[in-house]
């Protein structure tokens, strides 16, 4: 399970590095608007499909991937957000 997400990140600062023209996540890595947009729909849509019992997984999936994408264009580390969350624990 955590392997899918390793490859996400993986993948998405692959391609920070090394580019690939046509490709839709290095349109989300470089284009900020188009990242926070994405984001943006994709949580009304899960929040959507949520109220209406239809499509809730994809549309999950859909909010993780624009999620970590826009997470990586900002220069925001997972790693960061993931101590974060270790330290609030109680």
């Amino acid at each position: 399970m955590f392997k899918t997400l390793e490859n996400l990140i993986k993948l998405a600062r692959e391609r920070k590095a090394t580019p690939i023209e046509g490709s839709y996540t290095n349109e989300l890595l470089t284009d900020k608007s188009l990242s926070k947009a994405k984001v943006l729909e994709e949580i009304d849509e899960l929040i959507e499909a949520v109220e209406e019992n239809s499509n809730k997984i994809h549309e999950a999936a859909d909010v993780f991937y624009h999620l970590l994408m826009y997470l990586e264009a900002n220069e925001i580390k997972i790693e960061e957000v993931m101590a974060e969350l270790e330290n609030r624990k109680k």
